[in-house]
Parts: C-alpha cells; sequence; structure tokens
C-alpha cells in the first residue's frame, strides 16, 4: 500500500471518529453543506450576471419565500392528521381484524384477537398526552438550559453557515482540488466527478421527485375523499426514495383508510386510479428525467445505508448515509474496473 492511500485511510478513520463523537454538533454543518450543494448551481447562473454574493442573497430569499409560507400552510394542517390519525388507530385495527383480514380468509387465533373497546380506550386516555408533546419537549429543552441554547444555535447555525458555505462554494472546491498530490490528481478529479454526477441525480433530482409524488398523491387522494389525504400523499412521498416503497406503502394506507371510512370497495377504486397514475408518472416522467440511471444503488443497500448511518452516527449519519453510500458505490465500482484489469484477476 503507497504512502498516499495509507494517509488517505487515515484521514478517513479520523473523519469517522470525529463524527462518533461530535455527532450532534456537525449536524447543522452536514444540513448546510446539503443545502449549499443542491442550491450552488442556482447561484451558479445568477453570478453569470451580478456579484456571487448577491447571486446567493437572490437564492436566499426566493427558496425562503416558497418554503417558509408552505411550513406555514402544510405544518398545522399535518400536526392535526396526526392527532387525528392516532385517536382512529384502533378503529383500524378492528376493521382489519374484524372485516380486512376474514374478507382475505384469514382468521386470527383468539388469543391474538385485539380488545378494540379497551384498545380505544387507551388510546383515547393517552392522546391529551401525545399533542401535548411538543409543549413538554419545549419546556424540558427550557429547563435544560444548555441542551436548550444548543438546540437554537443549531436552528440559527443553518442559514448562517448555508449562507458562508454557498458564497465560498468554487474556492473550497478549487482549495481542495489545489491540495491533491499531482501524481494522483487527474484520477481524484475523475472520481469526484462521477460522484458529483450521482450526488446531484440523487439529492437533486430525488428531493424533486419525493416533493412531486407527495403534492400528487395528496391532491389525488383529497379529490377521491380519503380523510388523512395529507398525511398519507406526504409520507408516500417523503418514503419513494426507495423504489416502489412509497408506492407500496401508501398505497396500503390509503385503502385500508378508504375501506374503514366508508365500508364499501367503490373509493377503493379511485385510491388504486390515484397511485397508479403516480407510478405511471414516477416511472414514466419524474425519475427519468429528473435522477435517470445515475445512482446505482439497489434498494436494500438504500435501507441499510439508512438503518446503519443511524445506528452509528445518529440524525447526522441519517443525513449522510446516501450521499456517502452514493460515493462508495462509485469507489467500489472504480476499485471493481480496477481488478478485473489487474494481472492477479486474468491468471487461470
Amino acid at each position: 500500500m503507497t504512502w498516499s492511500a495509507k494517509a488517505a485511510l487515515a484521514a478517513l478513520g479520523g473523519l469517522l471518529v470525529l463524527m462518533y463523537f461530535l455527532g450532534p454538533v456537525l449536524m447543522p454543518f452536514a444540513v448546510s453543506a446539503g443545502f449549499a450543494y443542491v442550491a450552488d448551481p442556482f447561484v451558479d447562473r445568477l453570478q453569470q450576471r451580478m456579484s456571487r454574493t448577491l447571486a446567493v442573497v437572490v437564492v436566499f430569499v426566493a427558496l425562503s419565500a416558497i418554503v417558509l409560507p408552505a411550513l406555514v400552510l402544510l405544518l398545522p394542517l399535518l400536526v392535526d392528521q396526526v392527532r387525528e390519525f392516532v385517536a382512529h388507530i384502533p378503529d383500524y385495527l378492528a376493521w382489519i381484524q374484524d372485516k380486512g383480514l376474514p374478507a382475505i380468509g384469514v382468521h386470527l387465533p383468539a388469543e391474538l384477537q385485539l380488545d378494540s373497546a379497551n384498545l380505544k380506550r387507551l388510546v383515547t386516555e393517552n392522546l391529551p398526552q401525545a399533542g401535548s408533546l411538543a409543549r413538554e419537549l419545549f419546556g424540558t429543552l427550557s429547563r435544560s438550559g444548555g441542551a436548550f441554547l444548543l438546540f437554537v444555535a443549531n436552528l440559527l447555525l443553518i442559514p448562517v453557515v448555508t449562507f458562508y458555505l454557498l458564497r465560498d462554494w468554487d474556492d473550497l472546491i478549487a482549495w481542495v482540488d489545489g491540495a491533491l498530490p499531482l501524481r494522483s490528481r487527474d484520477t481524484v478529479r475523475a472520481l469526484a466527478c462521477e460522484s458529483d454526477f450521482v450526488l446531484s441525480g440523487f439529492l437533486r433530482g430525488q428531493l424533486l421527485v419525493m416533493l412531486s409524488l407527495g403534492a400528487l398523491y395528496s391532491t389525488g387522494l383529497w379529490i377521491v375523499g380519503v380523510q388523512f389525504a395529507l398525511l398519507i400523499g406526504i409520507g408516500a412521498g417523503l418514503v419513494s426514495f426507495v423504489p416502489y416503497l412509497g408506492f407500496i406503502a401508501g398505497l396500503l394506507a390509503a385503502s385500508i383508510a378508504v375501506l374503514a371510512q366508508v365500508g364499501g370497495v367503490g373509493p377503493l377504486v379511485g385510491v388504486l386510479v390515484v397511485f397508479g397514475i403516480g407510478q405511471v408518472i414516477e416511472s414514466m416522467l419524474l425519475t427519468p428525467w429528473l435522477v435517470g440511471d445515475r445512482i446505482g444503488l439497489h434498494p436494500v443497500a438504500v435501507i441499510f445505508a439508512v438503518m446503519a448511518g443511524g445506528q452509528l452516527f445518529g440524525f447526522t449519519g441519517v443525513l449522510l448515509a446516501l450521499p456517502a453510500a452514493a460515493v462508495l458505490a462509485v469507489l467500489m465500482r472504480h476499485g471493481m474496473a480496477r481488478w478485473r484489469q489487474s494481472d492477479l484477476y486474468g491468471q487461470p
């Protein structure tokens, strides 16, 4: 192993150790880096007509004008639907036990059947406590002092760090490029370009796919008359980064909700139409146009990356899991190509 390879492995090991111990502190920087990476192409286009700093300000104002009103409008509706959904969980479980499973010929043994009356009473008694969870969390943070200040500081740091990272993004890339060893600079540049192609396909393309599907599913289910259209639609859109997971989970949840709500199979046709149209639009329009075949990650690898990142590094690990997995996939493909060109691989 060459000296440069040893140094790279040592640097990677040190970075992982730092992430393990400084995970909560790194969270706002990871979020800010993601925002800066996604917004950099827009700033680059505006920079052709104005200064870099002014271009960053324009992008910030434009994103704030889109994101903040959406949050103000959607968050109260989502909170109300979550509360109402929790209150209806016993009804859904009772419908699955008493009507859904028997309809397909499945009958639960007596020892596995749910007492829907007691379950509903339990949920009803604890619903006010669940509704006050945010207030209790805020009170706990306020009483803990240091944790509350850290929470507020992290929130305030995200836009500040994003601004400076976005303003100096090209300079940072140039600095890293200038620090590369001359002997391996071309190889690293090629790997970086391929990794950027993969990451841009995921972070920018997949984000647009998720938002588009969330809006499509929510609107379609609302037209059909599903009770928790916004909650189910946004949830299905958010998990659509795993192929077919959003479609299956959303279709299942919406079907149970509409059957328990109406009691007949007629409205179920509308739910099937909504998710069928969504799946066709995703597979034939959104994914080929916005993402293409860039990511190259198996759905199982996506699930494992998210779970492993959360287990090792907490919320910061979840944020970095898929970008890291995408870059690792690029390195593995490069390593496999080198291996197949080696003399050891070609020996009989």
